[in-house]
């Protein structure tokens, strides 16, 4: 599909399976990459509908390092067990030196 025909959702999705393994992003980095930075929220709403779609939506968290979408994991601790799994130290629902594990699509497309 040309770029120019992927819905929001469909870009969203895009940047995402870009995320490295063991790093995380944020749901206003992806919007703000896409030229849509007051789309954060819409970026969420995509992640949720990301089952069965190959998206890592367990890489994608909010600007603080918290898992605010782990309520849309099967199981109680699936997203933490996912990024904890990859490397990333997670305590209290928050990744831990989010600096440092922090890819920004910004700076690396």
């Amino acid at each position: 599909m040309k770029p120019e025909t992927l819905s929001f959702y469909d870009k969203v999705y895009e940047v995402a399976r870009l995320i490295p393994h063991g790093r995380v992003t944020s749901y206003g980095a992806i919007a703000k990459y896409l030229g849509a930075a007051r789309s954060a929220r819409m970026v969420g709403y995509a992640m949720n509908g990301s089952h069965g779609k190959d998206v890592p939506a367990h890489r994608v968290v909010n600007r603080k390092g918290l898992l605010t979408g782990k309520h849309h994991f099967e199981g109680t601790n699936l997203m933490q067990q996912l990024l904890e799994s990859e490397g990333v130290t997670v305590v209290d629902l928050q990744v831990q030196n989010f600096d440092t594990v922090f890819w920004d699509p910004a700076k690396v497309l």
